[in-house]
């Protein structure tokens, strides 16, 4: 049984976290008088702070980037097995209509593309890796197609989220045009990042559901 008022010594019990006395510090500052917990709660509490504090640094840490590379199953696979890729949402985007169902936009009336909505952590990969993952993992000189997908919806788009990311990503294709390596010029729009909306649920992690494998 726990004995009321029981003092705890003073310890270092988490790099952040120490227990002075009767007061829980965490890098440097007073939490609360932890006097009437046991060490047991005590530890407990610190398990709580750590974690909450480490998931507000990953969210802090999480940048955006969208792009287009036509049929969105396979560019989200390819998305997904980049460390430092967090999350990965298909959709749509780019387009005139609100809220469009896929129905919709492969009628090449909306105006939007198929896109990924990637979230990441740049201190793992950087917005200058992913856009270079981008351009070798679809064919940007295909102009509104994809491979037998064909179709404004299918065009390769880079969709940026601040000036910074619009400079990386035409350098990335100013440089790919003047190297001359790929089937002809590189038509990728690069353009600002509009409303994106998320593709039905079935369509989500489509590859990883059911198994099949995209051309």
């Amino acid at each position: 049984m726990r004995q009321s008022g029981a003092q705890v010594n003073d310890a270092k019990i988490h790099p952040r976290l120490t227990l002075a006395g009767n007061r829980l510090i965490f890098e440097g500052m007073p939490l609360f008088d932890p006097s009437w917990l046991s060490l047991v709660g005590v530890l407990c509490v610190a398990g709580m702070v750590v974690s909450s504090h480490a998931e507000t640094q990953k969210q802090e840490n999480k940048e955006r980037a969208t792009f287009a590379a036509g049929c969105f199953w396979g560019v989200q696979a390819k998305f997904d097995a980049i460390k430092g890729v967090l999350n990965t949402t298909v959709g749509y985007t780019g387009g005139t209509v609100k809220n469009p169902t896929y129905e919709q936009v492969c009628t090449h009336t909306t105006g939007h593309a198929e896109a990924v909505l990637v979230e990441f952590d740049p201190s793992v990969v950087t917005y200058a890796q992913l856009v270079d993952a981008f351009f070798t993992m679809h064919d940007p000189t295909q102009l509104n197609r994809q491979g037998p997908d064909i179709g404004d919806s299918y065009r390769s788009a880079i969709f940026y989220h601040s000036p910074e990311q619009k400079a990386v990503a035409e350098a990335a294709k100013q440089k790919l045009n003047a190297e001359g390596k790929t089937a002809g010029r590189v038509v990728t729009e690069i353009v600002p990042a509009v409303e994106f909306y998320p593709a039905e649920a079935y369509h989500q992690k489509y590859l990883q559901k059911t198994g099949r494998v995209c051309h």
